[in-house]
């Protein structure tokens, strides 16, 4: 399945194998479907990408490689050109997460000028959440035939394209279904930009790329409402589309130089040139021989992602959190405007400036994430073990519902200084940090094998969770009161706190019962399996 799992790419230490990674850069398999042809318990003796290349090689096929040293393959690429393709990628990752939340910079303009309801104009934040939730299920699939870079060129102008009626709508009609259709196109760098920085880039070289990855993900979404804020606030809500619209065009123009990576593509092409040049049938790709039908390829896409959501509890539990941190953070959108602008009433672009708060938690999240290496290195120098990667999920699960406290009863009342509300915004931006990274290793560490379907199935339910919030966070937030709405959540979070701790003492016995998960535990000193897990 051809679905990137990027977490899976940018965990350190990895959580993917040498062996599987291979496997996932020139078949785009899991599940085991490489191992034995067809076996779904692979094993540390099943055979490799290289034994496959020798078995095809004994029935009389050239099976066309990478010559080492000639700079076909893209991690011998010289530097520069990494660093574009690394760069260029992250601009389109900062075009979409801008996309989804620099339109709540002003959500009063266009509900004003088009003589509709605030519910429909939040529909434009909910429609586009939705789009690049769902549509990674169909473009991952298609990268696979048509290779990344043509699905981005073919993404960002349709990305491009939709987004101009934003600024031109004459009804609220044309806002909302363009702005579904822009996050449906805009949604192949959520499923391709990490496997771009991957292809390019060898694991031990990978953390200064990741890191400019990682930035445009996490902080994309919070500088949204603060370039939306002060464009709304002093050039009118039509201007937002229009800046948005000029971003995606130069995103879109950078799509236009990026080569193309994908290994099972490069090597496809080098195959037919050499099938062409010296007319023998018998030059093959790795991928030729090995391939799955584009059809079972996409109806792998969208099914075994669903089948493992709701049949394995850690992918489960784990993207319930997940989901509930994202909604929380879009749920932020709505409310930082209630606390800053109605209560205490700031302008829209100082209000925007707010954000900032998150901001600082979240850079602060991730100067921590070295410790967590250690501590990850430290506990598993006996052996590896997927909840070796549950501590920071565990201090987030206590942060995250005091700042959601803290929001709750500073933010509600304009006597208190709206520093109360800020330093919850940065205990908030720690919090989910420590959640997001320690969830997503577990997942991909549990499920190694079926990496891409497990974080497909949480992209998903996350998205389509997060993508709710603008339809009842404002009528939660007036109708109970902003003090009880953010208690609500409180609680909500001091409910689910226990979940990273019940997967470290059951975590082993539920994976057992697993066919898919892993059946590492922690072993102590000696070697011997340490009883910290309950069957």
């Amino acid at each position: 399945m051809p679905f990137e799992p990027i977490e899976a790419e940018f965990i350190h230490p990895p959580a993917l194998s040498a062996r599987q990674e291979e496997e996932f850069r020139q078949l785009e398999k899991e599940d085991g479907t490489l191992h034995g042809h067809g076996s779904t318990t692979p094993t540390s003796t099943s055979p490799t990408v290289h034994d496959l290349e020798a078995a095809f090689a004994r029935k009389g096929y050239h099976v066309v490689t990478f010559d080492p040293g000639m700079k076909e393959d893209p991690r011998e690429w010289r530097r520069f050109q990494k660093w574009y393709i690394t760069i260029a990628t992250a601009f389109l990752c900062m075009a979409v997460a801008l996309g989804s939340s620099i339109i709540t910079g002003d959500l009063q303009g266009p509900m004003k000028d088009l003589h509709t309801s605030q519910e429909i104009i939040n529909l434009t934040v909910t429609c586009f959440v939705i789009g690049f939730g769902i549509g990674p299920l169909a473009l991952a699939p298609l990268s696979e035939v048509l290779g990344r870079r043509t699905i981005y060129i073919l993404s960002m102008l349709f990305y491009f394209i939709f987004t101009l009626p934003g600024a031109l709508a004459p009804n609220a009609a044309t806002l909302v279904i363009t702005r579904q259709i822009a996050g449906l196109a805009a949604s192949a760098p959520i499923c391709n930009v990490g496997g771009s920085i991957a292809d390019v880039w060898s694991i031990e070289d990978r953390g200064l790329p990741m890191a400019v990855f990682s930035a445009t993900f996490f902080v994309g979404p919070i500088l949204g409402p603060l370039i939306g804020g002060w464009i709304g606030q002093y050039a009118g809500w039509r201007w937002i589309y229009w800046v948005l619209f000029i971003f995606t065009g130069f995103c879109f123009v950078l799509t236009l130089f990026i080569p193309e990576t994908l290994a099972p593509v490069l090597l496809r092409r080098k195959a037919e040139a050499l099938r062409k040049s010296t007319e023998d049938e018998t030059y093959r790709a790795l991928i030729e021989l090995d391939h799955t039908p584009f059809a079972e390829v996409l109806k792998s896409a969208l099914l075994r992602p669903m089948i493992i959501l709701f049949t394995e509890p850690v992918v489960l539990f784990m993207s319930f959190y997940l989901s509930f941190i994202y909604s929380l953070l879009y749920l932020m959108f709505f409310a930082f405007p209630i606390a800053f602008q109605e209560i205490r009433g700031f302008s829209p672009g100082i209000t925007g400036v707010t954000f900032l708060s998150i901001f600082i938690g979240i850079m602060v999240a991730m100067c921590l994430v070295s410790y967590q290496e250690k501590l990850y290195n430290k506990v598993t120098v006996n052996g590896t073990f997927p909840e070796a990667r549950l501590y920071p999920m565990m201090l987030g699960s206590i942060t995250l519902p005091a700042s959601l406290f803290i929001f709750a009863f500073t933010g509600a009342y304009s006597h208190v200084h709206f520093i109360g509300p800020c330093i919850a915004g940065a205990l908030f931006g720690f919090s989910i940090i420590l959640v997001y990274v320690a969830a997503n290793s577990y997942i991909v560490d549990s499920y190694s094998d079926f990496a891409a379907s497990a974080i497909a199935a949480k992209t998903v339910m996350r998205s389509l969770i997060g993508a709710a919030v603008p339809l009842y966070v404002n009528q939660m937030f007036r109708n109970m009161g902003f003090q009880y709405a953010g208690l609500l959540l409180a609680l909500v979070g001091v409910a689910i706190m226990p979940i990273p701790f019940v997967f470290y003492v059951y975590g082993y016995g539920i994976r057992m019962r697993s066919e898919k998960a892993s059946k590492n535990r922690r072993m102590d000193g000696g070697g011997e399996e340490k009883d910290i897990e309950k069957s």
